[in-house]
């Protein structure tokens, strides 16, 4: 990887010449985040000469009060990772989800602590529970999962990881790659775009020649708007409040929804890790969904009132709990871009899509983007076609967008459906978990969903190779 900063290399902060520093790519991604380093590496790891560039600066990116947020990333994310070669640099700091339990626990909140978080209606996944040929896929790919030493033992549901440990061990991987020049601390102030090719300008004078220019920014994508591709936007007026709490017991590796009228609260699990003072703990990661009136008020919150009040939504399952690390917050919002392409330009990832983080299956819409838009482009290239034509771009478009329409609304009616405490909707809601434990080809299918092993998959994700 060449790593082409902004800063001279007297490291005064000056800009070099535009002219002496121009770059040139087949493409170029502007947004370094996770989705936009996934495909930087699933595209250069085939031969694409690929130009990266990332606003923040490297040490910001993986620095802890970045973003306090973990990802879990479902076992079909994980084999793309695995076949570009991050899953190594990143796996110890992976924690297997074994079990999924979610629960409607809209009517009985007020006694959570007293009854331990436990509701009689709950709708409970275990890994073991899926025959072993339809979690690897249905023949779909190897045998087994990648990462833990399990061999052709019964792969999890996915993994529960920090966004700052994908960011370090995908910026390993990126530094071992020479097909890419990793561009960061700089932002793209105007893009050009024209039958013949494309460029991009960025904040400190350079230019990027490249034939297709793809916007992994995010959901305020500044390319999305360069391009005029406009989007539609609907305000779930609820904030997830997000942090890492240490616990007395252990999870055991079982991911937690519980259904509140404010929204759901999850405790996800986490590899053991020190606490404020450098005890190792056992840990889990909490996404708080909360009328954003009381999110300031419970951000101020002393540790010990912040970890009650973790526990009265939560119940004492686990023991005691007390929040360790800073404390993020995050508006809740869905976002559907009108269309994913433009002249020599795509759209994947957040850029295109944002959805509830209801399901946890944010992350996994956007590395199936990756995927679907690395094999395309490396198909193409191996036809000697133009990386950035309509024709190309075209399939990408097509293959994308129903799952990822179909998966936000269904996120967004389980959000409708389970942010109340109407005593008519608790009972049906009730009912209907009863009834789902008892459908197992339902719930199998579910469980499948819950791997991201259901749909069109790109090659990547089945485990093959492009």
């Amino acid at each position: 990887m060449r790593d082409d900063s902004s800063s001279s290399p007297s490291g005064d902060g000056s800009s070099p010449p535009a002219a002496a520093t121009a770059l040139h790519g087949d493409i170029a991604i502007i947004g370094g985040g996770l989705a936009g380093m996934t495909l930087a590496l699933a595209c250069a790891g085939h031969g694409i000469r690929t130009v990266l560039v990332e606003a923040e600066a490297l040490p910001d990116l993986t620095d802890q009060s970045y973003d306090g947020r973990s990802s879990a990333i479902a076992y079909g994310s994980q084999r793309v990772l695995a076949a570009i070669g991050a899953w190594p640099y990143i796996r110890d700091q992976a924690q297997p989800i074994l079990d999924i339990r979610v629960t409607d626990g809209g009517s009985f909140q007020r006694d959570a602590r007293r009854a331990g978080g436990i509701s009689p209606f709950f709708v409970h996944y275990n890994h073991r529970d899926l025959p072993i040929e339809e979690s690897i896929g249905g023949g779909h790919g190897h045998v087994g999962h990648i990462g833990h030493g399990h061999g052709t033992e019964q792969p999890p549901f996915g993994y529960i990881i920090e966004n700052r440990a994908s960011r370090i061990g995908l910026i390993r991987r990126l530094q071992e790659i020479p097909e890419i020049t990793h561009v960061t601390g700089t932002t793209a102030t105007a893009v050009d775009l024209r039958p013949e090719g494309a460029s991009v300008t960025l904040s400190d004078g350079r230019e990027i020649a490249t034939r297709l220019v793809i916007a992994a920014d995010g959901r305020r994508s500044a390319l999305r708007g360069f391009a005029g591709i406009g989007s539609q936007e609907f305000d779930y007026h609820q904030t997830a409040i997000v942090c890492t709490v240490a616990h007395e017991l252990d999870h055991q590796g079982v991911a937690h929804e519980h259904f509140l009228p404010a929204g759901p609260f999850a405790m996800l699990p986490m590899v053991d890790g020190p606490d404020d003072a450098g005890v190792m703990r056992h840990r889990s990661s909490i996404v708080w969904t909360e009328d954003p009136r009381l999110v300031t008020f419970l951000l101020g919150l002393d540790d010990a009132t912040f970890g009650s009040e973790i526990e009265r939504r939560f119940g004492l399952s686990l023991g005691p709990v007390r929040p360790i690390g800073p404390r993020f917050a995050y508006p809740l919002k869905l976002l559907v871009a009108e269309r994913y392409l433009g002249d020599r330009l795509v759209l994947v990832g957040d850029a295109a899509h944002g959805i509830h983080p209801i399901a946890g299956q944010g992350f996994n819409l956007g590395i199936r983007d990756v995927a679907a838009l690395a094999e395309v482009l490396v198909d193409a290239k191996r036809l000697g076609q133009d990386l950035g034509s309509p024709l190309v771009l075209e399939r990408y478009a097509r293959w994308r967008r129903f799952d990822n329409l179909l998966l936000a609304g269904v996120t967004d009616g389980l959000t409708r459906l389970f942010s109340n405490d109407l005593a008519p909707v608790r009972l049906v809601r009730d009912l209907g978990f009863a009834l789902f434990n008892k459908l197992p080809p339902v719930k199998r299918l579910a469980m499948r969903h819950a791997m991201g092993l259901v749909g069109d998959l790109p090659k990547l994700v089945q485990g093959k190779p492009l």
